[in-house]
């Protein structure tokens, strides 16, 4: 072979490849580009506030509702949400403690509820493809209703929370509705987490286990409880990275 000819290909070569480089990450930035909002949920005789973060790309979308902790919606959430969103997601976000710090489960359940209505009249989502992920008490509500609302969503990720908690107003427990659970659910949690043990968590793995639920657990050595979130922030360690990857890769696995 000349090297005339040699060279003919390499040229051809590369600028093939630099053409399937270009329309993979145009493909990419469609998905990525994102919208915001508030938006006003009606829930029983109350209005929530609530961050909305839809993809810009016509589509669509498996939607997801979002439960922040105990302290709020801080903007590392919105920034969660914004970041979920250009994986391909519709997110809402709705804050559960406008009204009260310490809601019934009763009011936070209806309002989860009336947030997924929501999302199902919007003509950019897959009502079909519906999902519930919480961290902390919202964790704790993940456990709680992913069981009760086997007809809403499909699948749930529980980040650090409380599956014997009885919740701010004593009623009840995660674990007593292990056995209503349909729904495939990924458990994140960390080895250093205070308010939350471990330990609790094994526990609670071992009863899904052993009613032969589907779930799975990605547990970090040394993380504390609420690692996603630092100052109000969302995290930038290696294991917040990764645990968002978890998230979306689940979701992608049980949506999609």
């Amino acid at each position: 072979m000349s090297k005339l000819v040699l060279c003919l290909l390499m040229i051809a070569l590369v600028a093939i490849s630099g053409c399937a480089q270009m329309d993979k990450n145009e493909e990419g930035a469609a998905v990525s580009q994102v919208k915001s909002e508030s938006v006003n949920i009606s829930s029983g005789d109350m209005i929530f506030p609530t961050y909305l973060a839809v993809p810009t790309a016509e589509g669509k979308w498996p939607a997801v509702v979002m439960i922040h902790s105990f302290n709020g919606l801080e903007s590392g959430y919105m920034t969660l949400a914004d970041q979920f969103a250009g994986e391909g997601y519709v997110v809402i976000a709705p804050q559960w403690q406008t009204f009260n710090r310490t809601p019934s489960d009763e009011t936070v359940g209806q309002l989860i509820e009336d947030c997924s209505a929501f999302l199902k009249e919007r003509s950019d989502v897959n009502s079909d493809k519906m999902a519930l992920t919480g961290f902390c008490a919202g964790g704790r509500y993940t456990m709680l209703f992913l069981p009760q609302m086997n007809d809403t969503f499909n699948s749930g990720v529980a980040w650090y929370g409380f599956p014997y908690s009885s919740g701010f107003l004593n009623e009840s427990k995660p674990a007593d509705f292990i056995s209503q659970l349909n729904d495939p659910m990924l458990i994140i949690h960390g080895t250093y987490d205070v308010p939350s043990k471990i330990s609790d968590i094994y526990r609670y793995a071992e009863e899904l286990n052993a009613t032969g639920k589907y779930f799975e657990l990605k547990v970090y050595q040394g993380e504390p409880h609420g690692f996603m979130i630092k100052d109000g922030q969302l995290a930038e360690s290696s294991a917040a990275e990764d645990a968002f990857w978890q998230m979306v890769s689940f979701f992608d696995r049980t949506l999609k």
